[in-house]
């Protein structure tokens, strides 16, 4: 099989197990690496369509391999996420910045609640200078994804911190079966180039990747981004007794286009693609190293990274500052280290077989400076609050899966999670503290093979989020210098599903039904400085998703969810919860006509959602049509993606809160700001494979 076309069947069997580690080195080779018939043909194999029924702990699980979204037109790498049936991400800001995330009725920001891994490492940044959880995918190389592994809910003994909505694994190939080269250009001056290849080296794969990314967007202020990914790594062994080292760099620089207020352009103030403050944007340096071992029935996992972020932002222009205006600054400087350790321990009892897995993990965020200063023009002008951070926490956790009988499995789970942190505020010692805090989780899961193609599931599980620790330790409000009330720092959330899972030779559907509580969304606001209390959440909702390969030639996959969410003992008519987007839908179609031609539909709705507490603002639903054409020719591929193909003038993201231009009443004015979707655009690609 020539280049990206992935063998993904190990990575169903992988699918199996945690969100840990990648796989090893041989086995992943074989992945990526050609396979063919004995007569000479191809052999694909997707990512949706292995059977994961005997396999699966949940109707909500489930693997999407390289084959399945090869041929998808992406316009933003962090898009990567959508192919988890329910989940969606926008944008508000500029493209550096880490994608909003919508999953089971949250507003999961800009990561909380939904825990991201890549090669076995957690992405989500704890205590962040921006947002807590801050999941920033940019460093991806989209050709280099292997597999996508995902999981709903607190189900799972290995998942912890942001786990709550959902777990999402990307893996990356240990080699490429031919190296390749890669440009693409689109409209709003889009350039970007891609060089990868594999050689053997030492007994073993090194893998050398370089892309670059250049663009300016539709918007009157050009984006101007400029952004760098490597990725360096190196395998050796076999599937049993393997291990990988990778390095990975990131950077890029942009100017933002941020929400606008709805009136600015109704009045014709500014254009749909304007902005209020042209002095906004960031930068954000990503370097990590990541190792990976397999040792029979022990996997192990060890990272360390280097992370610095600039973010200058704008949300209410002159609400507060009616001179100088309300541009802020936020800042993150950090090393991050840690790993993990599984191990599984097959064995009989009563002769029941049972598979018995613990493990546990560490990991240390070294925060040297994290701040949220005042500025003009894209300058420091003063600091609202420096801190330096120490946080820490170590978890361990243990599962046993039993074969009550030849096809019913149950599984009984338990992981404990303890935290630390030191806060040593700059600015305002009386806002330092050390602390801890810990959290149980139990879990459950019982699946039952009801025929050779139907497995039902039923699921029980606690889980949690962190906050920001200096909400944690803070006494006053930097501000104001008023007392305000600290937060905890770990966050029960609880969860529960049943589901069905069914499959054919070419056609796998499931449905889920599941409800999710939550203790307490405290949390503490970057964007301020302060800490912001929110109530207990419930929600329940349903989940379906279909892959069907009826011919050869066409594959179609869909799903959709709806979900329910309020906030719990709140006062009357106050219990909607902002953002929370009650329907999601996504479907597509991908085409293969003979003759090296190949083509990708695909379809993309978000609901509308309540914008404040007593529902009378909403936003307005969003629906998304991209089209992907491509023609492959020996060693030469050329693609053509046109992306929101029907012209969309939608929201890419709705808020309503009070800003203020110049001229309007000191108090401001409430009102809807979006950030637009991006108009139709073009980019075309050509491939060669050396």
């Amino acid at each position: 099989m020539r280049g990206a076309r992935r063998m993904t069947l190990l990575a169903g069997i992988a699918a199996a197990g945690a969100l840990a580690p990648a796989m090893p080195a041989r086995a992943q080779a074989v992945a990526a690496g050609d396979m063919a018939s004995p007569h000479g043909r191809d052999i694909v194999v997707y990512g949706r369509a292995l059977a994961q029924i005997g396999i699966a702990t949940s109707g909500s699980q489930g693997v999407v391999g390289y084959r399945d979204f090869e041929d998808k037109p992406l316009s933003r790498v962090g898009e990567l996420v959508e192919n988890v049936p329910g989940v969606i991400a926008t944008q508000h800001s500029g493209t550096g910045k880490a994608n909003q995330y919508f999953l089971r009725g949250f507003n999961l920001d800009h990561g909380t609640d939904f825990a991201g891994f890549v090669d076995g490492v957690p992405i989500n940044m704890r205590t962040h200078g921006h947002g807590q959880g801050y999941l920033d995918l940019n460093f991806l190389i989209p050709e280099l994804v292997e597999r996508i592994d995902y999981r709903k809910g607190p189900y799972f003994a290995d998942a912890g911190d942001f786990s709550a909505a959902g777990t999402v694994s990307f893996s990356t190939v240990d080699r490429l079966a031919e190296p390749m080269i890669e440009a693409t250009a689109g409209s709003y001056g889009y350039y970007r180039a891609l060089a990868a290849g594999s050689a053997a080296a030492g007994g073993g794969d090194l893998l050398v990747a370089l892309d670059g990314t250049l663009s300016n967007g539709p918007w009157d202020l050009d984006e101007d981004l400029k952004k760098v990914n490597g990725l360096v790594k190196y395998s050796r062994g076999t599937a049993d007794r393997g291990w990988n080292v990778g390095v990975t760099g990131y950077h890029a620089t942009w100017n933002a286009t941020d929400q606008v207020p709805q009136r600015a352009i109704d009045s014709g103030l500014i254009s749909r693609w304007g902005n209020i403050d042209p002095a906004l944007g960031g930068r954000t340096t990503r370097v990590g190293i990541t190792g990976n071992a397999t040792l029979g029935e022990t996997r192990l996992n060890l990272y360390g990274l280097y992370y610095r972020f600039r973010l200058t932002s704008n949300f209410t222009y002159f609400l507060n500052d009616p001179v100088n205006g309300d541009e802020f600054k936020q800042r993150d400087q950090r090393g991050q280290f840690g790993g993990s350790i599984r191990h599984s321990i097959p064995a009989t009892i009563g002769g029941m077989p049972v598979t018995f897995t613990v493990g546990g993990e560490g990991r240390w965020d070294h925060i040297g400076k994290i701040g949220l200063y005042s500025a003009i023009a894209g300058r420091t002008s003063g600091t609202v609050r420096q801190d330096k951070v120490d946080e820490y926490s170590g978890a361990i956790h243990a599962e046993g899966t039993a074969a009550l009988t030849d096809r019913l499995r149950l599984t009984i789970g338990l992981r404990g999670d303890l935290y630390g942190y030191d806060v040593r505020a700059q600015t305002l010692a009386a806002n330092s503290g050390k602390g801890s805090d810990g959290m149980l989780g139990p879990k459950a899961a019982l699946a039952w093979r009801a025929t050779d193609h139907l497995e039902l599931y039923a699921n029980y599980g606690e889980s949690f989020h962190s906050n920001d620790v200096r909400g944690a330790s803070i006494r006053f409000d930097p501000v104001t210098g008023d007392p305000v009330d600290r937060v905890p720092v770990l966050v029960k959330a609880r969860g529960y599903e049943l589901g069905a899972r069914a499959e054919f030779p070419r056609f796998t559907a499931s449905l889920v039904a599941f409800g999710l509580s939550l203790g307490s969304e405290l949390v503490f606001v970057g964007d301020g400085g302060s800490t912001e209390p929110n109530d207990a959440t419930r929600r329940y909702g349903a989940e379906a998703t279909l892959f069907w390969r009826p011919t050869d030639w066409l594959t179609l996959d869909a799903s959709g969810a709806v979900t329910h969410a309020r906030f719990h003992d709140v006062a009357p008519g106050q219990n909607r919860i902002p953002n929370s987007v009650d329907e999601v839908v996504s479907a597509g179609a991908a085409l293969d006509v003979g003759r090296g031609f190949t083509a990708s539909l695909r379809l993309r709705h978000f609901g509308a959602a309540p914008l404040i507490e007593d529902g009378s603002a909403r936003s307005a639903p969003t629906t998304l049509v991209n089209l992907g054409t491509y023609y492959t020719a020996g060693r030469i591929k050329i693609g053509a993606d046109v992306l929101n193909l029907f012209g969309a003038r939608d929201a890419d993201i709705s808020y309503f809160y009070a800003s203020r231009l110049p001229g309007e009443p000191a108090e401001g004015v409430e009102d809807r700001h979006i950030h637009p979707v991006e108009p139709r655009q073009l980019r075309v690609s050509l491939r060669y494979r050396l």
